[in-house]
């Protein structure tokens, strides 16, 4: 018999929590941040759904992609051995490379906001862990603690992950560009192809390889915070 090449499938229920995380409907307010989109669009580089596309495509790859699904990747197994040292690492290196505070304050509300729901849900001592770090959990770190206790593996916690903020971001873009619902689904098709190959590369990215530098983006991010209109968090 020739072997299946394919991974094993996750199980049903954690595949219906990794679904039940990825959801835009999670209490976290992920809905509520646009990460530069709202002024990227009030300067014109974003105008249309072709213009849309092209810069989620490329924050996907440049910001989760090296980012956050890096730190990810790492924290997930950190979780499952209940590694507090390196979870504190790992959610120092995301603050301090937070580039605006409207960046590092929307991972660390979200993380809090996390961290609130894994409260509400089943005992479990890392949650204090989680409760611990300072100044805030960082939102991929807590996610990375529910997904570790669906008993996912890290592959599959990252393309939910990525696709949770995917569907976020062709939310917002539909808000404020505006683009109808089909441009919209378009768009999170594109995302959708190129969620796979971001998360294998995220896979490999160790501490010496991990980054996050978008200048342009972190100064569009700084002006959204005194953005004279805006539908989104700053």
């Amino acid at each position: 018999m020739t072997p299946d090449p394919r991974p094993p499938a996750a199980q049903p229920a954690t595949l219906l929590q990794l679904i039940w995380l990825a959801s835009p409907a999670l209490p976290v307010g992920g809905f509520s941040y646009s990460e530069g989109l709202e002024s990227a669009i009030d300067a014109g580089r974003i105008t249309d759904e072709a213009s849309t596309g092209d810069w989620l495509c490329d924050q996907l790859a440049l910001v989760p992609g090296l980012s956050e699904l890096a730190v990810l990747a790492q924290a997930v197994p950190a979780w499952d051995r209940h590694d507090p040292a390196r979870i504190a690492t790992l959610n120092d290196w995301l603050m301090a490379t937070r580039e605006t505070a409207e960046l590092r304050r929307q991972t660390e509300q979200m993380g809090r906001s996390m961290l609130e729901w894994l409260r509400n849900r089943e005992a479990d001592e890392r949650v204090a862990t989680l409760a611990a770090l300072r100044p805030a959990p960082g939102y991929p770190i807590a996610f990375a603690l529910a997904a570790a206790q669906a008993g996912a593996p890290a592959r599959e916690a990252l393309l939910a992950f990525a696709f949770g903020w995917a569907e976020n971001m062709v939310q917002a873009a539909i808000k404020a560009v505006p683009l109808g619902q089909a441009a919209g689904q378009r768009i999170l098709a594109r995302l959708a192809a190129a969620i796979p190959a971001t998360v294998e590369h995220a896979l490999t990215l160790d501490d010496a390889r991990r980054q996050s530098f978008t200048p342009m983006l972190a100064i569009l991010s700084a002006r959204h915070e005194t953005q004279y209109s805006r539908l989104f968090r700053s």
